[in-house]
């Protein structure tokens, strides 16, 4: 038998098994938003707020209502979620030297998919010490982490050092700590004046250019062959929180609740929780109602304006025809306080700020299902992986969430962990949930199914009350304690390394 022919057989199968392949893998859109609590969703039935688009993808999927943000290394928790989300590595393994060493290698997100025959689209916000371009192939109008706003640590020096400062109220650019009072604002910052650059900069707001690419992206894919993997990511609603008057005017402040858990203070005199972080100098000091209310207002309003492009890109996929072989995930890359616990913005471990929206759309994922099981919003990377047939990954800590979504698995993982720099952990196990301040040995306790607004501090001894015959909050708290310690070293916490243990 002549070898050509046998040679053409061998190969026919081999690009006809491929083709398949491809042809059946399921595209991936993937949308992130910026500074978006948990609550921030009607869906979520906790705020009135108008999100139309996002609640049908509920409706359509599957919504998680225990997604987290691990945590960061850095003041802007942004980068810290982007970079655990785009290498699938643990907090304390996605610092930027392992990140950068992690794309070298082509263990980046886009670059795995890539590897499995994805053609991988980015636009919008990065913030990443990895260049958008050198890991995907077509990449438009990337962002950095906010838009301007005017905010400048000044440079001074002493004793032949050079030093940051932070500028002091009096030096604060518009956008800062406001509103003081109605009449301050009248004549004040207005987050529909594109005068006040921001979102505004370059003419269109950066929301509605986003969805521009998105749309432009779904268009060229439709022409390929190849399975797609779009990553789009909203700068909103971080702040500045700017929006179009109309959408700020559908929340008159008589529409915008106070929160339950508001303080006109922290409380608290803690390290990471200064006042002079920029986020919590949006605000003025003492928060008053009046402000929370605005800025509130504000944060719904982008919310609702981002919701509004999300709504374009999702016409555009179903118009394309590519909307049945297509996976949808939607989150945020971490929450925000925006007035509870008198905080501003998200360099804490409560609920409001480690929270975040969890939506998934795809072929056999059920329609108008919850999932109460605690995940990592980074568990997305794994799972796209596993969809696209890289089922067994080398240098991936995070876990795929199929198991729960075809209802094989019931639990996730055994606790969840959380961090901020050297200054805070916190640690979920059911119910329960512990904060470990390690600077100053303190800690709280709270009981989420009882005190979901993290009101109730258990750890305090006049609070402490027998839960049963046989435990009590004393011995939850210690067993917490050691449980927090022991997936600290798993996660090589620093506070935890030999090292730090000497010292």
């Amino acid at each position: 038998m002549s070898q050509i022919p046998l040679f053409l057989s061998s190969l026919f199968v081999l690009l006809a098994t491929f083709a398949i392949g491809s042809v059946n893998k399921p595209n991936i859109l993937f949308i992130l938003a910026d500074d978006m609590s948990f609550e921030t969703l009607r869906a979520a039935q906790r705020l009135d707020i108008d999100t139309p688009n996002l609640d049908r993808l509920a409706e359509k999927g599957t919504m998680f209502t225990g997604a987290y943000n691990m945590g960061s290394y850095s003041p802007a928790v942004c980068i810290a979620s982007r970079a655990m989300l785009n290498s699938g590595r643990f907090v304390w393994n996605a610092t930027p030297p392992k990140l950068r060493q992690c794309a070298g290698n082509g263990q980046f997100w886009p670059q795995r998919l890539q590897q499995a025959g994805y053609k991988t689209y980015m636009a919008g916000k990065w913030h990443l010490p990895v260049k958008a371009d050198s890991v995907f192939e077509v990449v438009e109008n990337v962002r950095p982490g906010m838009p301007a706003d005017g905010y400048v640590h000044k440079v001074v020096a002493a004793d032949g050092h050079n030093r940051k400062v932070v500028p002091a109220d009096d030096e604060l650019p518009p956008g800062y700590n406001r509103p003081v009072d109605p009449e301050a604002y009248q004549s004040g910052w207005k987050p529909w004046d594109p005068e006040q650059g921001g979102f505004w900069e370059g003419g269109k707001h950066w929301s509605e250019v986003l969805a521009d690419d998105g749309i432009t992206f779904i268009q060229q894919a439709a022409e390929e062959e190849d399975p797609f993997f779009m990553y789009l990511a909203f700068n909103a609603p971080h702040d500045p929180r700017q929006a179009p008057k109309e959408f700020v005017d559908r929340y008159p402040l008589e529409r915008v609740e106070m929160p339950d858990n508001f303080l006109p203070e922290y409380p608290f005199a803690e390290p990471a929780f200064g006042k002079m972080l920029r986020d919590e100098r949006l605000m003025p000091y003492p928060r008053t109602e009046y402000s929370v209310q605005v800025n509130r207002q504000e944060y719904f309003a982008i919310v609702t304006h981002m919701d509004a492009q999300i709504g374009r890109i999702l016409e555009a996929l179903e118009a394309s025809g590519r909307a049945d072989n297509t996976w949808i995930f939607f989150t945020a890359d971490h929450g925000l306080a925006v007035g509870r616990h008198g905080l501003s913005g998200k360099q804490n471990m409560y609920e409001h700020s480690m929270r975040v929206p969890f939506i998934v759309v795809g072929p056999e994922v059920s329609a108008g299902a919850r999932i109460d099981t605690p995940i990592y919003l980074q568990d997305i990377m794994p799972t796209t992986l596993e969809l696209a047939g890289l089922k067994e990954v080398s240098g991936v800590d995070f876990k795929s969430l199929l198991p729960l979504l075809k209802g094989v698995e019931k639990t996730h993982y055994d606790a969840v962990y959380g961090a901020y720099l050297d200054r805070q952990r916190m640690i979920r196990m059911g119910d329960w949930k512990l904060i470990h301040y390690p600077g100053i040995g303190v800690e709280r306790l709270y009981n989420l199914r009882e005190d979901p607004m993290e009101m109730v501090d258990l750890a305090r001894p006049d609070l402490a009350r027998p839960m049963n015959p046989t435990t009590s909050q004393r011995k939850m708290q210690e067993a917490l304690r050691s449980a927090l310690i022991t997936l600290g070293r798993e996660m090589q916490d620093p506070l935890l390394s030999p090292s730090k243990n000497k010292q």
